[in-house]
């Protein structure tokens, strides 16, 4: 190749340049401190900044050393956030003493603090990164390192402090942490015996995770055996890096250079460094585990004269007391759970720390060897570790594998450690890892490929560069290097672009270029070995750590100065001196002077069309190629006194074409660019410079090239131009002017095809985009130029359809020979036909084969995009899209309706906003499928899909917005309005929290739920009414009042067990008060003076410790309230425990109500133990059935041991007996049974069996309250082998059913086996019970035991166990209590034949009963008051039975059978009759069946249940005891429960719970736990499920009403059935449920499908149930309009045209609050003066608003208004260029589409198109109309272009193109291939046509040209 195209010595231009100084550095001095640092008395520049630049991709740093050793360091980074409006700005961190300055600041903002850090200590290193605190999303954060500890800072305020267990030399940012490199400390030299090396690497993933060492695999031989620690104290880390995720050393001996991967350890590597290798001689580095601690330990003390960790503790002492999980970690053996625990909940100190603490002995409690023992394997009791003195070893967490490392070079001692380190990439996207050597003043490149393993890269060659500084410039792929002779070049890759002038420097080249020469020698003589060492101490590692500045930099200094003092020019021109902080493309040079100058290095190109064909022109060329077309373009563009933005599209058509070979100045359009304003400006010019002030010199420079000359010279002869502009008509002239040649030299001649197809690829990208457009017409000009010349003859038909008038402007065309053609490289997808995006997807539409459409990765992304929507949507195949044509995409699963595309959309970050550049024609499918999606979304669709489909409803809903948290936004976050009671009486009754808004839309029509609320308030002093008769004294009187209130107590101790469950997870606590617990009030006020009357008189007797049971129960209705998703922690738990001992009983309950919520898992296992350790009883029943709770299920170990201690059969034999109350035994029985419930545990099955008949010891032991032990077993024994049925694995020896059996009906007791044996030798002295078991003690708890293990089994022979006697004689033997167990312990096995109806209820009576009672007349021997009591507890048996199989589900059978069950128990209470049964018993009765009621009823609030619950509250004399009114309440409670959020479950686990809280037998007194622990009765709480689905309207934010579907699964009871309800409502339970579904008209329908799993509604549910839905437009919420009578689409429905005429503009607010759409109808909607003409258009554009705003499709706007206009453009024919028309003949097509047809066949909601159904037709009509008549009188145009003539005149060619777009007509050459002339006939025509894809409505109007039938012709036109 001649050298006409090589380059010339260039120089570019720097831009912006301004002084700089750190913002931190000004900052500083306003700091208080600013008198200590004395900044302002800062030394000279000159002699602070360091001789060296420092730069890095991370950023770099920058230290200095003061007088009081004060340093002042800072990094610039680039920083971006999506919630800022500014996109791109500059980040400084700036550090000085003890402060860190954090600022940002951009172009259009100055500078300004962002935040301020000052620590305790100086700081030595600071860092930005970003590390992974929470669920893996990667946030933020700001390291600061003090000499003992890291201060970790997160932009969302988490605050970490880590202590540093050595001290540390550097610290590096890394992809998954900090990586910290140990000091090597002195005394690790001179130890007497020779020790293995430490590690010197240390990783830390989180600020609360454990410093661990860094391995590493060096490359070698013995690969698999080398995994070692990083030990070598001779390895420096000099760089690190984020992605790639690498590492680079520097070893100091060996002076070499190398590069590591870093990753997360593997588990084999992990292995193979823990295991202690045998033999001492192990590969280096790898030790004894044990060792390397213990060695830790004694260096971590040397290192530091004191310990390192007190800092830490002094400045955080306040931290430490506040929170009492922090000093578990060292101490409790079972706390491993507490790591994450206390990082997601203490965010203050890193508690795993003190752990690390203790392993290198920084013994911090205590010096015994348990205070180090570190967290022993979790079986292991806590004795055990004491006798393990030996540390766990450091697992390590990440690896450092070795990819590179220098050749050594022969001059080794020359070479020292690189000063700065970064990865930069060229122009064409190679990259290099550099690094400065600066004893050899060398810049070495290494290129990195990224291999197919993204953790594997390959190091290619290395090249170096003569470099004194240099620094990347990320932004322009570009590098800055300051050469040593002061000059600064600019290098992208190793590839030298150009030098830079920076305005206003003197550049060293002119003024020492007689002495470049020798230069470089007085250099080389400065550096020797020894200063170059020095010099590497000085700098440490420059990439982004400061360091240490030693003194010895100042002589290193001195010399430079020194030498270069000898020119004259010196002192008083400053020189660059070195480079800093690069950001983006801008770098802050460092002048000899001290001060610093910030530049901007230019761009490539500011253009986007511009900087598109560049990229095209990259991709399509060979690298080296495209490496010299991107610096030349580069050079000519950033020339000092370059051109003006607006001709920069000029200069590179310009440049462009001469690299191809053109003489632009002979080609006419060409020579005209460089001086007129361009065809189409790009981009707005940005300073538009006249161009006679300096265009020519531009030019002039570009033009002085030799090629220039020697073009001039060689064209002398025949330089006779073109003068005429409007080459039009001159084709006489043209063809006397020479032909134009090309020049086959030139460096692209051979590309030309190449570069032709993807700028026409281009081309047909930017026609997609509207905004581009315009630069699509400057690129025709040039496509055109290069189709002639390639005699590419379809192409150039392409574009003359495209822009008709603009093309026909060009004839001229360069003649290229054959032998020059053949040089050209034509590629092979280079074809014939032209690839049209528009035509593809117009064949899509019309259901065509089509051909893959070629794209450019990375360039034509929005062709690509919209290429495979069509393909997805209308043809629903997805290879669509192909790179050469030859390679299709990947294969896209099309699942679902539009689901997968859509997916695909947002994979490619395509947002509703880029949909609006789309031209409307394409636009209009993706649209409709859009609004297809809206219609019927799917309810599990992802937040940013819901987005796109604009429904703001699912966005939220996906948003997983949880609850507001406080005190007065309460559930939906909504704030309450105040009931009409006083201040003082809200706070204390606790239940202020409920959620009024919601409740007043359930129960919408009465005050139900205050009425509930009075009857169980116990904060206020009841009334005692008693009558003052005549004859009783004043004393007795008083006396009568309190026995009177004695009874009322007795109601309100037993109210707050009801409360519990009506508050139930109400409240979000705040984390810095207390729990407000109400006052439980035992006084009362004696009408009518209102005296107090009082308990404490000692007037009557009043039962010991009556209250501590009701304030335990207290305690436990507060701490319910608190929802399960609040944020609890352990300090929160800690701090509500009262000051006084009289609330223990409260905040014992407290402590179980936090474990049946959840929240006690998060309670430290400490606390734990210290709450039961104060021996309290009720604490410890509390906690103990609280944590149970809490663990349901789990079998977790530390629990079970915690409950083992408590029960005696559970210790091992030899223990020692401990003194356990009997009531904290029962609790820790059942709290086994709740950890293994369900898990048929065998051991614990075992000893529970056993003691179920536990018998009384000799000692009197377990004497007291036997019934309640023997029943909580029984229920435990149930709940371990809960439902398992026959299926007991392992357990078939145990007998469980016969042993349960022999319990229920009495025997003889076997011989105790097992390990309790010995226990129970001697039999009890008092209790003479004999070798018999004693039935009234096991009974119950054998019962229930055997119901729950075969729960809903079905089993008959076990069922038929239990079924009541049906003989007197067996009758007269068993407690009628026990027939109640019964009955319901034999339904409940039966579980499918319970049937809610009276009929089923009574078939549980025997025959014998059901004949003799009611009957006059009884035989002598039948015991009356016998069968009547068995009577009714069978009835009550079976009610409750039915109360549990419907529990929950409202179902209204149930509820009357029910009912009617209560009613008549009630009228027994008041006959006569009652006496037979006793009014005990029938109240028992009546408390269950209204149990059971309110059961069914759960949640829902029933009125008449309610009146039941009243009308029993009221009750309080005779035999109400203590226990029922407990019931009745509870009953109530339920009613009510959870404020009507909550209802009850019936799974397996839910009714082992109600069985625990309903027993029925209930309490005689407030202190009776003789057969049933009082505390079960909460366990009810764990039945209970949130399944109140609430609608929230998406933009009020408030609850609303809404119609649902639910459709039901069909069952064997009932079909599939579908009923309506309206929300809020109560669903059934999930798994019966197929659908739920949100109906219209008034909200947008959503439904939510439970085929796929009930996830996604359990997760709405447990959200408060919040669903939102959002309100069409015009139509108002059920609240405002009941009936649908006020909507404004009411009236008018049944007269459309009516309707658009009656449509005001005015009106449209009240349908949409866009205000975009109001400003329409402002404008363009109302009559005014000066619109008046056009009232056809206000009368269009109206009745166009109506139909988008009443659809609610507003973004259909503009595609109406635009087709108006294409029409109208049409019609006066004006077109001259077809896009509108293309778009229009797309939106026809979708019409006739299949897809549409299909749909419309099918009739889905009548919907068709998003288009109203007049208006297109109507356009369409006129459209057509416009072009027939054209054709009538222009046949012959038609004709003409059709048999292949040239044509001539403009206007005709322009609507002849419309035309031939308009009906798709293919290219000539494809219609003269089909021979169309010599067909006869119609059919033929027809059939023809089709081959081609010419539609039928084209073949109406070219009939009769090609038949030429006048009369054809018209008769078809009439059609």
């Amino acid at each position: 190749m001649s050298n006409v195209y090589e380059e010339r010595a260039t120089m570019i231009a720097a831009g912006e340049l301004q002084s700089f100084g750190p913002f931190g550095r000004e900052h500083c001095k306003n700091h208080p401190n600013a008198v200590n640092l004395q900044l302002r008395q800062l030394q000279p520049a000159s002699e602070l900044w360091s001789s060296d630049g420092a730069a890095g991709l991370v950023g770099s740093l920058q230290e200095v050393t003061l007088q009081e050793k004060k340093r002042e360091c800072w990094l610039l980074r680039k920083g971006s956030s999506v919630d800022s409006d500014e996109m791109e700005y500059d980040e400084e961190l700036y550090a000085a003493g003890n402060m860190v300055i954090w600022s940002k600041g951009s172009k259009s903002q100055a500078s300004h603090v962002y935040k301020a850090f000052t620590v305790d200590s100086p700081v030595q290193q600071v860092n930005l990164l970003y590390c992974i605190p929470e669920q893996e999303i990667l946030e933020k954060t700001v390291c600061i390192v003090q000499s003992s500890c890291v201060n970790v800072h997160s932009v969302t305020g988490k605050d970490f402090i880590s202590p540093l267990p050595f001290q540390v030399s550097n610290l590096w940012p890394t992809k998954f942490g900090l990586l910290l490199e140990r000091k090597n400390s002195a005394p690790d030299a001179s130890q007497s015996p020779p020790r293995e090396p430490l590690p010197t690497v240390f990783s830390m993933l989180h600020p609360l995770d454990e410093i661990a060492p860094v391995v590493c695999r060096p490359t070698g031989l013995f690969e698999a055996a080398r995994v070692q620690y990083v030990s070598d104290s001779t390895m420096k880390i000099v760089f690190s890096n984020c992605e790639p995720s690498i590492v680079m050393t520097y070893d100091t001996v060996q002076c070499i250079h190398s590069v590591w991967a870093l990753r997360k350890v593997t588990p084999d590597e992990q292995s193979t460094v823990l295991k202690c290798p045998e033999q001492v001689d192990t590969p280096q580095g790898l030790m004894p585990p044990s060792f390397l601690t213990t060695h830790l330990r004694n260096v971590s003390r040397m290192d530091s004269p004191g310990s390192p960790f007190h800092c830490h503790a002094l400045h955080n002492q306040n931290r430490m007391t506040s929170s009492p999980g922090l000093h578990s970690r060292t101490h409790s053996p079972s706390i491993s759970s507490m790591a994450a625990l206390s990082r997601s909940h203490s965010p203050g100190m890193a508690a795993p720390s003190f752990s690390v603490a203790a392993r290198f002995n920084m013994s911090y409690h205590s010096s015994s060897p348990r205070g180090h023992s570190f967290l022993p394997s979790p079986n292991s009791t806590a004795n055990e570790s004491v006798l393990v003195p030996e540390m766990e070893p450091i697992v390590p967490d990440l690896c450092i594998e070795q990819l590179w490392s220098e050749t050594a070079s022969s001059h080794r001692e020359m070479s020292c450690q690189a000063s700065k380190v970064f990865i930069t990439s060229d122009l064409c996207e190679n990259k290099y890892l550099c690094f400065l050597v600066e004893s050899h003043q060398q810049l070495r490149c290494v290129k990195f490929i990224e291999s197919n393993n993204p953790s594997q890269l390959i190091f290619a060659s290395v090249a170096t560069i003569p470099a004194k500084d240099a620094a990347p410039l990320q932004d322009i792929d570009a590098m800055l290097v300051l050469e040593a002779n002061g000059s600064l070049v600019l290098y992208t890759g190793v590839t030298r672009v150009s030098k830079v002038f920076v305005p206003g420097l003197l550049s060293p080249t002119f003024s020492l270029s007689n002495h470049v020469t020798h230069l470089s020698t007085p250099m080389d003589s400065v550096s020797t070995p020894a200063k170059a060492t020095g010099r590497h101490i000085g700098r440490l590692e420059e990439v982004a750590m400061p360091s240490p500045v030693s003194e010895l930099r100042g002589s290193t200094k001195h010399h430079e100065t020194s030498w270069l003092g000898d020119y004259t020019f010196q002192q008083s021109v400053p020189y660059i001196h070195a480079l800093r902080d690069p950001v983006s493309s801008r770098v802050t040079l460092e002048l000899s002077n001290g001060t610093m100058l910030r530049i901007t290095i230019p761009e490539i190109a500011t253009s986007e069309m511009v900087r598109k064909c560049l990229q095209a022109v990259r991709f399509i060329l060979p690298k080296e190629t495209a490496m010299k077309v991107l610096i030349k373009w580069y050079n000519i563009y950033n020339a000092p006194g370059g051109p003006s933005a607006h001709l920069e599209w000029n200069l590179f058509v310009t440049c462009f074409m001469t690299l191809m070979g053109y003489n632009t100045e002979r080609l006419g359009w060409t020579r005209n660019l460089h001086f007129e304003v361009p065809l189409s400006p790009v981009i707005a010019p940005k300073k538009a410079r006249p161009s006679d002030t300096g265009s020519d010199e531009d030019w002039d420079y570009m033009w002085c090239s030799d090629y220039h000359r020697q073009v001039v010279f060689r064209h002398a002869c025949g330089a006779v131009s073109l003068e005429s502009t409007d080459t039009s008509g001159c084709e006489e002239s043209l063809s006397s002017t020479p032909a134009l040649h090309l020049d086959p030299s030139a460096p692209l001649f051979p590309h030309i095809p190449a570069l032709f197809y993807v700028l026409h690829l281009l081309y047909e990208e930017l026609k997609l985009d509207e905004l581009q457009r315009s630069g699509g017409r400057s690129l025709v000009g040039l496509l055109q130029q290069l189709a002639r010349d390639l005699q590419l003859e379809e192409y150039i038909d392409l574009y003359w359809r495209d822009y008709p008038s603009f093309i026909t402007t060009f004839k001229e065309s360069c003649i290229i020979d054959q032998a020059q053609m053949e040089q050209m490289q034509r590629p092979s997808f280079l074809r014939a036909e032209p690839p049209c995006v528009f035509s593809w997807l117009s064949s899509c539409l019309r259901g065509e084969e089509v051909a893959p459409f070629p794209y450019l990765p990375g360039i034509c992304e929005r062709t690509k995009l919209l290429v495979l929507s069509y393909a997805l949507y209308i043809i629903g195949d997805d290879n669509a899209t192909s790179v050469d044509v030859s390679k299709y995409l990947a294969k896209l699963s099309a699942g679902g309706f539009v689901y997968s595309f859509y997916i695909h959309v947002l994979y490619l970050g395509f947002t509703l906003k880029d949909l609006e550049s789309v031209p409307f024609g394409v636009a209009l499918p993706i649209r409709d499928a859009i609004y297809q999606c809206r219609e019927q979304p799917c309810s599990d669709w992802s937040e940013d899909v819901c987005l796109l489909i604009g429904r703001q409803d699912l966005t939220k809903q996906a948003h997983k917005v949880t609850v507001a948290k406080g005190k007065a936004t309460v559930g939906l976050g909504l704030m309450l309005e105040a009931p009409a009671t006083t201040e003082a009486e809200e706070e204390e009754d606790g239940m202020t929290d409920l959620n009024q808004d919601v409740i007043s839309l359930i129960w919408s029509q009465d005050l139900r739920v205050h009425e509930a609320r009075r009857l169980l308030q116990s904060s206020r002093p009841v009334r005692v009414s008693v009558v003052h008769l005549p004859e009783v004294s004043d004393h007795e009187y008083i006396e009568e009042k309190e026995n009177k209130l004695l009874q009322l107590c007795q109601r309100t101790m037993a109210l707050p067990v009801g409360r519990g469950l009506f508050t139930l997870f109400s409240y979000h606590p705040v984390p810095t008060e207390p729990l407000p617990v109400p006052k439980l009030n035992l006084t009362g006020r004696a009408p009518p003076q209102n005296t107090m009357v009082d308990l404490n008189s000692g007037n009557i007797d009043v039962p010991p410790n009556m209250t501590s049971w009701s304030s335990f129960h207290n305690g436990v209705a507060a701490g319910l309230k608190i929802a399960p998703a609040s944020q609890v922690d352990s300090a929160w738990i800690a701090y509500n425990k009262p000051k006084s001992p009289e609330l223990a009983n409260e905040y014992a309950g407290f402590l179980m109500a936090l474990g049946l919520n959840g929240h006690l898992t998060k309670l430290a296992t400490l606390n734990i133990h210290d709450y039961l350790t104060k021996g309290h009883e009720m604490t410890s029943i509390g906690l103990l059935l609280g944590v149970s709770a809490a663990k349901l299920s789990t079998m977790d170990m530390s629990i079970t041991r915690l409950l083992s201690i408590h029960i005696p059969a559970l210790l091992p034999p030899t223990s020692t007996e401990l003194d356990v109350p009997h009531n904290v035994q029962v609790a820790a029985v059942v709290g086994i049974g709740l950890v293994y419930q369900g898990t048929g545990h065998r051991h614990n099955a075992e000893v529970l069996l056993a003691e179920i008949g536990r018998p009384p010891g000799p000692e009197m032991e377990y004497c007291t309250d036997r019934e309640s032990y023997s029943l909580a077993a029984g229920l435990a024994l149930g709940m371990v082998c809960l439902g398992h049925g026959s299926n007991l694995i392992g357990m078939s020896d145990l007998n469980v059913p016969e042993q349960l059996y022999q319990y229920m009906v009495g025997g003889h007791r076997r011989t105790h086996a097992g390990i309790n044996r010995e226990k129970h030798k001697s039999p009890s002295y008092q209790i003479k019970e004999g070798d018999t078991i004693n039935v009234d003690v096991t009974c119950p708890g054998a019962t229930l035991a055997l119901a729950m293990i075969y729960l809903k089994t079905n089993n008959r022979s076990i069922a038929d166990w239990l079924k009541a006697p049906d003989t007197m004689f067996l009758l007269d033997f068993i407690k009628p209590e026990f027939l109640l167990l019964r009955t319901l312990a034999r339904c409940i096995i039966m579980w499918d034949e319970i049937l809610p109806n009276s009929e089923w209820v009574s078939s549980n009576v025997p025959q014998i009963i059901q004949e003799n009672i009611g009957n006059p007349v009884v035989s002598e021997d039948l015991n009356m008051e016998t069968l009547a009591q068995a009577h009714d507890y069978i009835i009550a048996g079976a009610c409750m039975a039915v109360g549990f199989r419907f529990a929950g589900s409202a179902n209204s059978d149930a509820f009357d059978c029910l009912y009617k069950f209560a009613r008549s128990f009630m009228q027994c209470l008041t006959s006569a009759t009652a006496t037979v049964t006793g009014h005990y018993n029938l109240q028992t009765c009546l408390s269950m069946v209204l149990l059971a009621l309110s059961m069914v009823m759960a949640g829902s609030g029933n009125l008449k249940v309610l009146q039941l619950c009243r009308f029993l509250h009221k009750r309080t004399s005779g035999e109400m005891n203590y226990g029922f009114h407990m019931a009745h309440h509870m009953a109530l409670g339920l009613l009510f429960l959870g404020g009507g959020r909550y209802t009850l479950s019936t799974s397996n686990s839910a009714i082992a719970a109600l069985l625990c809280a309903l027993y029925p037998h209930f309490p005689a007194h407030s202190t009776d736990n003789r057969y049933h622990l009082q505390a079960l009765r909460h366990l009810g709480v764990l039945a209970a499920e949130p399944r109140l689905l609430v609608p929230v309207d998406v933009d009020t934010l408030k609850p609303c009403y809404a119609l649902l579907d639910v459709t039901y699964k069909e069952t064997p009871w009932y079909e599939e059935t579908t009923v309506e309800l309206m929300a809020p409502t109560m669903l059934p339970e999930l798994q019966l449920l197929k659908k739920v579904k949100v109906k219209g008209p008034r909200y947008w329908e959503l439904s939510i499908d439970m085929s796929k799993g009930t996830q996604h509604l359990e997760s709405i549910l447990s959200r408060d149930g919040v669903l939102y839905v959002k309100l069409r437009a015009g139509q108002l919420p059920y609240k405002d309009d009941p009936r649908g009578w006020k909507s404004l689409l009411a009236p008018n429905v049944n007269n459309r045209n009516s309707e658009v005429r009656t449509f005001k503009p005015e009106a449209i607010s009240t349908f949409t609050s866009d205000a975009a759409l109001v400003s329409f109808a402002e404008y363009f909607c109302k009559s005014s003066e000066s619109v008046k003409h056009k009232r056809d258009t206000l009368a269009l554009f109206s009745a166009i608003l109506y139909e988008c705003v009443t659809q609610e499709n507003p973004e259909m706007l503009p595609t109406y208004i635009a087709i108006d206009q294409a029409v109208r453009t049409l019609e006066q024919t004006e077109m001259c260029e077809t896009f509108a028309l293309w778009q229009m003949r797309l939106v026809l097509e979708l019409c006739e589409s299949r897809v549409l047809q299909h749909r419309l066949r099918e009739g889905a909601q009548g919907r068709g198109l998003l288009l109203s159904s007049e208006f297109l037709p109507v356009m369409k009509n006129s459209a057509d109309g416009t072009l027939d008549r054209w054709l009538t009188d222009n046949s012959h145009v038609l004709r003409s272009y059709m048999s292949g003539q040239s044509l001539t005149e403009d206007m005709l060619s322009n609507m002849l193109a419309c035309f031939l777009v308009y009906h798709s007509i293919p290219c000539l050459s494809k219609l003269s291939a089909t021979h169309l002339e010599g067909s006869t006939s119609f059919p033929e025509l027809l059939l023809k046509f089709s081959q081609l894809g010419i539609p039928v409505r084209a073949l109406l109007r070219l009939g009769p040209l090609l038949l030429g039938t006048a009369g054809f012709w018209t008769g078809q036109l009439a059609c």
